[in-house]
């Protein structure tokens, strides 16, 4: 049972759809945004320190966040930092030898406002092995960290029966709170599936965490398949930045004059 000091470091997520447009990138008027990280089809690369120019008559702003990515070795943190960017996944799993970052941008359309944002993703993956060995990395990891994303894996039980565990020395360990989702990964592959659907329902009522799936597959450059995710990152991300700047303003009425 998750303890109530744990429930406190974790940012509860917003209801899906309530913040930003949903599936926006189907929409004509998104076009003009898409078309900076999409080329002839695919999805563009970007480095440490590239980001998509965009026409001097269409102002945007770019909001930067770091994201961590947590799990036992081969439930797929790798392929899935490879599948939110476009890029091609691995077929054959090795093992993280130290910290790799990948950047993603993916524009989103404000509900309320009708503003548009990109959202400058910078997922950091690290092997489980590399973790144990080398006592710095993982505080590397956490410094700044705006969320974390504890995988597990459909066809690996020990995985999903070892997320209370990692959640919880998450927060025993960690300072502000950050948005926390979890991704179940290999979902396509239902004829090697360990976990049930009444395991997840359990899960999150137990947890009160979103529980977001995704294949094991090649999905190539489709903005389809990462679009849930990276929208319910995003929704997360500045929900929670709507709530510390919301914090910050009672914080400031009311300190005395």
């Amino acid at each position: 049972m998750a303890s109530n000091s744990t429930f406190n470091k974790i940012t509860q997520a917003p209801k899906r759809g309530s913040i930003v447009v949903a599936d926006w990138h189907r929409c004509k008027d998104s076009k003009a945004y898409f078309s900076k990280i999409v080329h002839k089809k695919k999805r563009k690369i970007f480095g440490l320190l590239e980001s998509p120019v965009m026409p001097p008559h269409i102002p945007v702003d770019t909001v930067h966040y770091k994201v961590f990515l947590s799990g036992k070795s081969g439930v797929g943190k790798s392929a899935l930092a490879a599948h939110l960017a476009g890029m091609k996944i691995p077929s054959i799993h090795y093992e993280t030898t130290g910290i790799e970052t990948t950047v993603v941008y993916w524009p989103v359309k404000l509900k309320e406002s009708g503003r548009v944002l990109f959202f400058r993703f910078q997922l950091w993956d690290c092997g489980e092995n590399a973790l144990r060995r080398f006592d710095h990395l993982l505080p590397s990891c956490k410094e700044k960290v705006d969320a974390v994303l504890f995988l597990f894996s459909f066809t690996d039980r020990t995985s999903f029966d070892d997320l209370a565990n990692q959640i919880t020395k998450w927060n025993e360990s960690s300072g502000a709170p950050v948005v926390t989702l979890v991704v179940g990964t290999k979902f396509d592959l239902f004829m090697h599936c360990d976990v049930s659907e009444k395991d997840v329902r359990d899960f999150q009522e137990t947890w009160r965490l979103p529980v977001l799936r995704t294949g094991g597959g090649e999905v190539g450059d489709r903005l389809d398949a990462a679009a849930p995710l990276l929208n319910c990152l995003a929704e997360c991300l500045w929900h929670q930045d709507c709530l510390a700047a919301g914090q910050q303003t009672q914080l400031w009425t009311a300190s005395p004059s």
